[in-house]
């Protein structure tokens, strides 16, 4: 078992070394890593090439940059000294999203601002600062045991297409599967519940989502002469979208909701614990009720329960006035959100049988998917996570509680491909503003995370689960 790191050690050397560790954040977040603008491509290949030099100066004795069919990816590996070790992978992404003043940026996005205890610039949330907390972390997890390497084998993948959606990152996941093969998967690309109330991440949603187009007469006709006598595509469309749910809210596809893990009576106790205002969240939701399946509260509709959503429909005459048609065409956009236990490939086989079921003759239809992504969930008592609430107990000093994603990403292709359990660290809180002008950091909470690193190391070295050699 490895030492623990004493918390005032580990403290001193955070604070010795703070004025540092934010001068090379800010000096990280002035490259416009935007992957998903093909005039800063350079910029995401040198965003890469900054963090494989830092990781290296960090300690890393492997730091690389990966390449891939669109934007490079950056590698670390850092042994332990321990050959019975677990091996801890950590994730996140160098990329950012566009900005620019004109979006409403109180100050250039590119060139980092400190106020009021806030680091102001774009990827100070997401993802750079969460990323580059764990090179300040692992060197105070050394300080503080006065080892050479980590109480871990620790390992880095940082990619740089996350905010262009990952198109590369599971054929990369794939090809490297030997080189990012861990016992525990770390992702460090998300938030807690608030400043006051820390929390774990223990699991996302996945996705897949359909695109269908509805043909009928093979062109627009004259409704006088041929409506009531013929099929009408938008007719079928809507008819379909009526029939994707019942009166409870429930989804109707066959077999949508076989194996999926239901939420225990322990979990909805903790989500209850929650500080949640429906009202507030309706006011940022931009809406003016709360909906959805029977029997369940907002939170858990959100986090832990699959939905359906219908993300468009189109046909016929949208122009002024009026134009008796019957048309030759509707479409439909659906998404589905997936929870622990369904397949995306399952679920794919799902609806196109019940979409096959309700189209009439007359009609032809086309259904067509995107990639899926599959959910993660972590059980509340694995020991990895259980390493994780502690570590971040110790550094905020209170009681850790527990949340979800409701969105859906890369993270559960490390898990399918490595076949290691996702654990998610993060810092960031609601008021960061991910995706939206003048986002920020708030130093107090990079600093919790850069502590909790400190001490996650031991800990798992001691708690998680071994790959038998």
């Amino acid at each position: 078992m490895s030492d623990t790191p004493p918390d005032s050690v580990v403290r001193t050397y955070i604070d010795t070394h703070r004025a540092a560790f934010l001068d090379d954040l800010a000096e990280w977040l002035r490259i416009p890593s935007v992957s998903a603008q093909p005039e800063h491509a350079g910029d995401v290949r040198r965003s890469a090439e900054w963090l494989a030099v830092k990781l290296k100066e960090t300690g890393f004795p492997v730091a690389e940059v990966w390449e891939t069919d669109g934007a490079p990816a950056v590698f670390a590996h850092w042994p332990s000294e321990d050959p019975q070790a677990p091996t801890v992978l950590v994730y996140g992404h160098h990329d950012v999203q566009p900005a620019a003043m004109a979006d409403g940026w109180h100050t250039d996005p590119f060139e980092p601002v400190v106020k009021d205890g806030r680091m102001y610039g774009r990827g100070a949330a997401d993802d750079k600062g969460q990323v580059f907390f764990h090179t300040l972390g692992v060197r105070a997890h050394l300080a503080a045991t006065g080892a050479a390497a980590p109480a871990v084998n620790l390992k880095l993948v940082v990619e740089g297409e996350e905010e262009s959606g990952s198109p590369h990152f599971r054929g990369l996941v794939e090809s490297r599967a030997a080189e990012l093969a861990a016992d525990v998967v770390i992702v460090s690309d998300t938030g807690m519940w608030s400043e006051t109330t820390p929390t774990v991440c223990t699991g996302m949603r996945g996705v897949a989502d359909c695109e269908i187009d509805f043909h009928g007469p093979d062109q627009d006709i004259h409704s006088g002469a041929f409506g009531g006598a013929v099929p009408n595509p938008a007719t079928v469309a809507a008819r379909l979208v009526a029939a994707l749910h019942d009166d409870e809210g429930r989804v109707t596809v066959p077999g949508f909701y076989d194996g999926i893990a239901e939420l225990t009576g322990a979990e909805r106790a903790l989500i209850a614990e929650l500080p949640f205002d429906e009202s507030e969240w309706l006011r940022k939701a931009k809406s003016h009720a709360a909906s959805g399946e029977a029997g369940y509260s907002t939170l858990e509709r959100v986090w832990a329960r699959p939905t359906a959503e219908v993300n468009g429909i189109a046909g016929g005459y949208q122009g002024p006035g009026g134009k008796t048609i019957v048309p030759a065409s509707a479409h439909l956009k659906l998404s589905f959100r997936l929870v622990s236990g369904q397949d995306p490939y399952e679920v794919e086989a799902a609806v196109r049988d019940w979409v096959a079921a309700r189209i009439p003759d007359g009609i032809r239809h086309a259904i067509r998917f995107g990639a899926p992504t599959r959910p993660c969930l972590t059980p509340l008592d694995h020991p990895a996570l259980q390493s994780v609430v502690r570590a971040m107990g110790r550094a905020f000093g209170q009681k850790i509680r527990f949340t979800r994603e409701g969105g859906s990403g890369p993270a559960a292709d490390l898990q399918d491909v490595l076949d290691a359990p996702v654990l998610f660290l993060g810092i960031s809180v609601p008021s960061d503003g991910w995706h939206s002008p003048n986002e920020k950091v708030e130093l107090d909470l990079l600093l919790k995370g850069v502590e909790t690193v400190a001490y996650l190391w031991g800990d798992l070295a001691a708690a998680a689960p071994r790959t038998p050699a």
